[in-house]
This record gives C-alpha cells, structure tokens and sequence, in this order.
C-alpha cells in the first residue's frame, strides 16, 4: 500500500523553496485531466520505489497558474524534473512506473 503523503502539494508561493536542492519530479496536472487521473496512483508507486532518490511534487495548473506559466506548461499531465532548482527535462502524457523511474534516475 503506497503513502499518498509521499507526492508533496506544491503551490506557487512554496515551488521555489521545494525544488531548490536535490532531484525533485513535479506532476504539473489538472483536476479535469483524465490521463492526469490515471497517473496518480502511478506516481504514489514510483514516489514509495524513489524514496532517497527523489521527492515527487503535484502542481495543480488551474489554481496554481503563475509557476505552470513561468514553465510555459501548455499541456497536462507535464513531468518537469528538476536538479538543484534547475529544470533538466520534461516529459509530457502518460508514463508507466518504468518510463517514469528511468526518468528520475538520468538525472542522477
């Protein structure tokens, strides 16, 4: 059973201060998002498996309009991974728990 606690809720006011060090993997989702639904429970897993590695973020687009702007996120589900406050790659549409993992670790 995965601790849905794992994916840190990011807001605009906290986004600066929660990817400023380390490998940090932020879900830029909708509520009305389909595919952003079904990657939820994909990401609880990959977040339990990444544990130390990484910390996995959701930014809702639609209240949290300022950060997704700045990342010019025009399409949900976005994966943006950051490394020390830096974004290093993205990924957009639906990934499995595999595709997702490998992501986080090439930024290792």
């Amino acid at each position: 059973m995965t601790d849905k606690s794992l994916i840190k809720k990011l807001t605009d006011d906290s986004f600066s201060k929660e990817i400023e060090s380390g490998i940090t993997l932020v879900d830029f989702y909708a509520e009305w998002c389909g595919p952003c639904r079904m990657m939820s429970p994909i990401l609880e897993q990959v977040a339990g498996e990444t544990q130390g590695m990484a910390v996995i973020g959701k930014l809702d687009i639609d209240s949290e309009q300022k950060t997704a702007g700045q990342f010019q996120v025009t399409s949900v589900p976005t994966l943006i991974l950051f490394k020390d406050g830096k974004e290093i790659n993205r990924l957009v549409g639906l990934r499995d728990a595999d595709a997702i993992k490998e992501f986080i670790e090439s930024a290792k």
